[in-house]
């Protein structure tokens, strides 16, 4: 049924819900069709097929990674506000009109965690350093700040851009990847050059895990946690 009326009904972005999780599957390829500035804020005016199924103002969206609430809704459009914090720490301040963006709409609790629990919460900003295309794939290197190496582990996971994405290899200050065709045709990693900058958040297993065991290890934190530490903390045998 048509939502009459919906394209004139805009909210406040503290009237959304703040604490959403993704999984990083991406549901859609947007266009941004417009930006705005009102105040410190910028709108982004975004163009996708997600509006079809029934958004809601107030819910939470997942923009390149980013957790934006929705605060007005058209018939094929929507718009979310960013704030001067996420302009800075992502790479959503330099975002120009005809940009496509990758989407996730907030997990339900009935929905299947197909990917690993993401946030939407950018830890920080990395840059593609390397990429080779082979026939049906795409590996990729990473660059990003070494503050965040002490997340990174070979087979884990992680979200580029707010897909959730295995490492393959890694060192303190980036790893690799390997796109399948379906994250080729499905998202806008791919067709990123080298030197284009990414949005990154690390495994929230990692950081609860981190900040758990910090008051029981002796060694500084941002050394990292070795196999040897959690054996000697009884974690592992």
């Amino acid at each position: 049924m048509p939502r009459l009326g919906l394209e004139r009904r805009r909210i406040s972005p503290r009237e959304g819900r703040s604490q959403e999780v993704f999984t990083g599957l991406i549901q859609d390829v947007g266009l941004v069709r417009k930006i705005d500035r009102a105040g410190e804020l910028v709108r982004l005016t975004i163009q996708s097929s997600l509006v079809e199924e029934g958004f809601e103002l107030g819910e939470s969206v997942a923009v390149d990674g980013v957790c934006l609430t929705v605060v007005s809704i058209g018939a094929n459009w929507f718009q979310v506000e960013v704030s001067p914090e996420s302009l800075e720490r992502t790479t959503l301040g330099e975002m120009e009109a005809g940009m496509p963006v990758n989407l996730e709409r907030a997990l339900r609790l009935s929905d299947r965690l197909g990917g690993h629990l993401v946030t939407g919460h950018v830890d920080g900003v990395g840059v593609l350093r390397r990429l080779r295309k082979g026939q049906r794939h795409v590996e990729l290197e990473v660059a990003v700040p070494s503050h965040l190496g002490r997340y990174l582990v070979e087979k884990g996971s992680i979200a580029v851009d707010g897909i959730s994405l295995t490492i393959n290899k890694c060192g303190q200050d980036w790893f690799g990847l390997t796109l399948i065709p379906h994250t080729i045709a499905r998202t806008t990693l791919a067709v990123k050059g080298v030197g284009a900058k990414v949005n990154i958040e690390c495994d929230i297993l990692g950081k609860y895990v981190e900040r758990l065991l910090g008051p029981r290890i002796s060694k500084p934190s941002s050394e990292g946690i070795t196999e040897e530490m959690l054996k000697r903390l009884g974690f592992v045998r």
